[in-house]
């Protein structure tokens, strides 16, 4: 069951896009939005598969507030205006839907986000079975200057000054690099444990290479374009390292 978030200024484009999935899904919205910041507070403590994020909005608009959420939320954008279609699948966007919104073109958005999640679920069980497979360590033989990195049968060597980021995924990690991403089986807090600086956890779910840090405003941090949250467990330890390069 996928949980969404409806974010709307409008009762009344709340109101209907409640009614399409209650009638044509078994997805649950956890919560209704009429502005950018009760999202954003609504998120410290729920977390949702998607939100279906208007544009036009006061405040924070949706193409603002996308900036702000977490790199892995997915968007279906809904609003009145054609012009910014182009510019919603550089957010994460899965579909730009134009109001009003009718029952057919609803439940094409609907194929296309289940077709997105049934995809990412087989891929994390393909993940799941070579684990059963081949368990073993991330990181071996590791030097100064790169690792090795065990995804399947084979061990990969990467150059820890091409790491960008490390996200958790429960019993994995995404390594993402330069060049690509992988995906093995390990625990944040073993990958935290054997990286130092220039790695720094920023929240549960992400540590950083701080030399590929291009900027950070507020409560996240941009590495290659990508925005990472940055979590208030975490930010003291952050700004220690942040503090003396502040000019």
């Amino acid at each position: 069951m996928l949980k969404c978030i409806i974010v709307d200024d409008e009762p009344n484009a709340i109101s209907l896009l409640d009614l399409l999935i209650s009638e044509a899904t078994d997805w649950q919205v956890v919560a209704r939005c009429y502005n950018g910041l009760e999202v954003l507070r609504e998120l410290e403590t729920n977390k949702a598969d998607l939100l279906f994020l208007d544009i036009n909005m006061p405040q924070i608009n949706g193409m603002e507030l996308v900036a702000l959420l977490p790199v892995d939320t997915k968007i279906v954008f809904t609003t009145a205006y054609s012009e910014y279609a182009a510019e919603s699948y550089l957010h994460n966007a899965l579909d730009y839907v134009l109001k009003p919104i009718t029952l057919g073109r609803f439940l094409a958005t609907k194929q296309k986000i289940e077709a997105w999640f049934v995809n990412t679920s087989q891929q994390r069980l393909s993940a799941v079975q070579q684990k059963t497979a081949w368990p073993a360590e991330v990181f071996e033989n590791s030097t100064a200057d790169h690792l090795f990195v065990k995804t399947g049968k084979s061990h990969q060597k990467v150059m820890i000054k091409d790491i960008l980021y490390i996200a958790g995924e429960k019993e994995y990690i995404k390594l993402v690099t330069i060049r690509e991403e992988l995906l093995v089986y390990k625990r944040m807090k073993e990958v935290e444990q054997q990286l130092s600086h220039p790695f720094i956890r920023v929240h549960n779910s992400y540590i950083v290479n701080l030399e590929k840090m291009e900027k950070f405003i507020d409560n996240h941090i941009q590495i290659a374009g990508r925005r990472i949250p940055l979590s208030d467990k975490y930010r003291a330890r952050f700004m220690q390292y942040l503090n003396p390069k502040l000019f």
